[in-house]
């Protein structure tokens, strides 16, 4: 089965589909993924409904959900928009991860849902982007306001073309990366933040140790406080914020490698289960490992 066919959720149900680095330049974010064994796609320029976006991404897509790194697209004469003002703003607040987005079957029905449970969500957007061999990948996306959700920009997507992002050369990471399993969020109070992302994505939160843990139906948020994440990753950004991402490998001493030959330093926490804080170029930190090694079911 081809990747693009297994990454629509399905009905009634959530994936975790992908985070975003918030990033300055996006040639120099490229050539640290290169630099850590990642396949990293060309630049693609987003577009909305309404014209340029602003931005534009390269992505690192993965068997199960991908990274998108995001810069204002400074030489676009347009780039001025509501979204790339939003971008630097974050910049400014804390390198790193700043979106989360839930892969869903039904962008209207999300939208219903988070009106019913008081989001007031903004209206649906809907965002395009030219990829490689001339396909268009399209998009549904549902977002709120910032002070609804305030650890970032945590929204919805409805996929409406898979295969153009999900194509064979972008799968080939010789870091043998395979899954975005788990987003950590830093909270004051992780009991209440994790009350509020339940109602927000319909899931059940449960306790995990001293961190609140949501499943989806494939991949997962964590959330706890800054200390226990600069415990844990070694940085974390105050709170409210998203402090970085797990990422599930078949072979974790490949990427490890790759880390001590980039001069990242990696702290071990187990057998097969790293941390690490990333370089500015990046921002925030990964903890890396096998499935077992990161004792995440699905």
């Amino acid at each position: 089965m081809r990747a693009a066919d297994t990454q629509i959720p399905p009905p009634g149900s959530l994936f975790l589909d992908h985070i975003s680095h918030f990033v300055p330049d996006l040639a120099a974010a490229a050539r640290m993924l290169e630099a850590l064994g990642f396949a990293v796609t060309p630049v693609s320029v987003q577009h909305t409904q309404d014209g340029p976006a602003g931005t534009a991404n390269v992505c690192v897509m993965l068997e199960q959900g991908y990274l998108e790194i995001l810069a204002p697209t400074a030489s676009d004469p347009q780039a001025d928009t509501p979204n790339a003002r939003a971008l630097r703003a974050a910049m400014q607040r804390h390198p790193g991860v700043h979106l989360c987005c839930f892969g869903t079957p039904d962008a209207e029905g999300e939208h219903r849902r988070l009106g019913d449970h008081g989001f007031a969500p903004l209206p649906v957007v809907n965002l395009s982007r030219r990829v490689e061999q001339g396909q268009t990948a399209k998009f549904r996306v549902v977002r709120v306001e910032p002070a609804r959700m305030p650890e970032g920009r945590i929204q919805f997507v409805q996929h409406l073309a898979p295969e153009a992002i999900w194509q064979p050369q972008t799968l080939g990471h010789t870091n043998t990366v395979v899954k975005l399993a788990c987003v950590f969020v830093v909270a004051e109070d992780a009991a209440a933040a994790a009350a509020r992302w339940a109602e927000f994505g319909a899931l059940l939160p449960r306790p995990a140790g001293g961190y609140v843990h949501l499943p989806t139906e494939r991949g997962h948020i964590l959330l706890g406080t800054r200390a226990q994440w600069r415990e844990l990753l070694g940085d974390a950004p105050p709170a409210p914020a998203l402090a970085g991402i797990a990422l599930e490998c078949r072979d974790p001493a490949i990427l490890l490698s790759r880390c001590g030959r980039s001069g990242i330093s990696v702290k071990k926490l187990r057998d097969d289960l790293y941390a690490m804080p990333l370089p500015a170029a990046l921002g925030g930190a990964w903890l890396f490992g096998t499935r077992r090694s990161l004792g995440l079911p699905v």
